[in-house]
């Protein structure tokens, strides 16, 4: 058993800490690398059909139910709906066909029963489905305004029975924190135990690059809430641990060649693994010229439509300490002041729409220290593809056939 396998098992069983001893052992608790994340293999979503009762440009917003080794995801981006889907045997190869395909436990349905648009009754651009959390036998739903230009925006969560075939109990949205609604409605995961009585809750919810730069954080964003809190008041309690609004910008510029962020930056998921104390952010990260306008004009064979590119792109991890966070909470850092420790670049044995490297979500399974997350486009009918890392270390399922992580620091 390596170093880091020793502490984290040691970590995750809390099993030598005295009550006095418990908080020094959260904060000196290992902070992860990227060779501390292996690749395990992936699986395929059911095609179904192309239409927007399907998978089809879907298979994002991930939330793992531990109940059932299950994802909930949603599926085609026309439509919204929410499935559930049993998580099969992961297989690690390049060629898809080889890939088990995902069983469907629940079928795609509008998990908040017609009340997405209800965070922004305003807003004729549409509103999407930012992220679920499993939590206190519910579902939790995150959505966010696609471009609120007039920023109107002003909930983001429900709530509703796990179940999607229980009617009428759908409840909500939600009021999330004190910043604009975009700092919170996108990805959410459990924070481990040992750090919810430091860092003030149970869960982080959190959001960035969405449109509308001077709204939205320009770097990855996250807080501290309570999910069995929504609705007890008019607004549900965050303590913000990260964010940077638009003048305190991650890196040297949103319009500028860097590897922090910018404009063509897209953050989708976080996990807080047991027995670390790193937070993990997934995306990807457009590391050439910036350049506003047409794919075509701009040098981008991944995307040909007009807006923010830097092509090239890489899959990207913005590894931050919690330590950090946790100075942000008792006020000796402020939130846009604290830096990832790590920014790890990885590849992925399939690859995905030319190149444009999108990460459509990340969920955790706590038990298994398993990292799931949604390669957009990476199926036929640009359906998703789901891949697992797993946190220190362990070995593939199948013969091997790994991607070359490439550290970038």
């Amino acid at each position: 058993m390596n170093p880091f396998t020793k502490t984290l098992s040691a970590c995750l069983g809390l099993i030598c800490l005295s009550a006095a001893g418990q908080v020094a052992a959260q904060t000196t608790a290992p902070l992860l690398k990227q060779s501390d994340l292996v690749y395990q293999g992936a699986f395929r979503l059911p095609q179904l059909s192309a239409d927007e009762n399907s998978f089809a440009w879907g298979g994002t917003s991930l939330g793992y139910n531990p109940a059932n080794n299950s994802l909930f995801i949603r599926g085609h981006d026309n439509a919204q709906r929410t499935a559930e889907v049993k998580i099969p045997a992961l297989v690690n190869s390049s060629d898809i066909s080889r890939m088990v395909t995902a069983t469907i436990l629940q079928s795609l349905t509008d998990a908040t029963e017609g009340k997405l648009s209800s965070i922004n009754p305003l807003d004729t651009n549409g509103q999407k489905v930012g992220g679920y959390l499993v939590s206190n036998g519910n579902l939790y739903i995150s959505g966010y305004s696609f471009y609120d230009g007039s920023g109107t925006q002003r909930s983001s969560h429900f709530v509703r029975p796990l179940n999607m075939s229980t009617k009428g109990q759908v409840l909500g949205p939600y009021k999330v924190g004190s910043s604009y609604p975009g700092y919170y409605s996108l990805y959410m995961t459990q924070i481990p135990a040992e750090w919810q009585s430091l860092l003030g809750g149970p869960a982080l919810t959190g959001g960035c690059c969405l449109s509308i730069t001077s709204l939205q954080s320009n770097g990855p964003a996250v807080s501290v809430f309570d999910p069995a809190k929504l609705g007890s008041g008019t607004t549900t309690p965050a303590i913000d641990l990260v964010g940077y609004p638009l003048g305190s910008n991650l890196g040297p510029g949103e319009t500028t060649q860097n590897n922090l962020f910018n404009l063509a930056t897209k953050i989708k998921g976080v996990v807080f693994p047991t027995g670390t104390r790193s937070v993990l952010f997934f995306g990807r990260q457009g590391i050439g010229a910036y350049c506003y306008g047409d794919g075509g004009p701009c040098g981008d064979p991944s995307d040909q439509y007009k807006g923010p590119h830097a092509y090239p792109y890489v899959y990207q991890i913005w590894a931050y300490d919690a330590n950090d966070l946790l100075a942000v909470k008792q006020g000796s850092k402020s939130r846009s002041q604290i830096q990832p420790y790590g920014l790890w670049n990885f590849s992925l044995p399939t690859e995905s729409r030319q190149s444009s490297r999108l990460v459509g979500g990340a969920a955790y399974d706590a038990k298994n220290q398993l990292i799931y997350i949604s390669q957009e486009c990476a199926d036929s009918n640009c359906v998703a593809i789901i891949h697992a890392f797993k946190v220190g270390g362990g070995q593939p399922t199948v013969t091997p056939n790994p991607p070359n992580p490439v550290s970038v620091q």
